[in-house]
């Protein structure tokens, strides 16, 4: 729990410093990275707990869009079950960008559409959140490679993880 509120206050600290506005949506390269992390170090539901403690605190604050949550947490999940079953951080990577770059922009289609009124939403937000989830998948992969290469993680990844334990 304390990793998963650290990486959530972490996500929601930077998203004042680093975000693209994209229309009415802000994209936030960081909150992938964060789904990456959170997906290998603690699993399928801690990783999105995150997602959605750092997509609300986002939108308390006024850094984020009501667009973070399907997108977030549909990424965060995806990667997380993607790694759960392979054990490879590459496919944490791209369970991150399907999950987030294609099925959450288009789970926001019916909030662009209802809420906004916009019409356009669904193609504008699949390249924008796809270049936004491919660059944080990146920067996520890389670092877990770069500490499992240096075995910084000691046995986090695999034994003491909580995707281990059944939670």
């Amino acid at each position: 729990m304390t990793l998963t509120a650290l990486i959530a206050a972490i996500t929601t600290l930077s998203s004042s410093l680093i975000y693209i506005p994209v229309g009415f949506a802000k994209i936030f390269p960081v909150q992938h990275f964060a789904n990456v992390l959170s997906a290998v170090l603690l699993g399928p539901w801690y990783a999105v707990v995150q997602a959605f403690l750092s997509s609300l605190l986002r939108n308390i604050l006024g850094t984020g869009s009501l667009f973070a949550f399907p997108g977030s947490m549909i990424g965060a999940l995806l990667a997380a079950i993607l790694y759960q079953k392979t054990k490879k951080l590459a496919f944490a990577a791209v369970g991150e960008v399907i999950g987030t770059g294609i099925l959450g922009a288009m789970a926001t289609y019916p909030i662009g559409v209802l809420l906004l009124g916009q019409e356009a939403s669904l193609f504008g937000l699949v390249p924008a959140f796809a270049i936004s989830s491919v660059t944080g998948a990146i920067m996520g992969y890389g670092l877990l490679k770069i500490l499992a290469k240096n075995n910084a993680l000691g046995g986090i990844l695999h034994e003491n993880s909580t995707h281990n334990r059944g939670l």
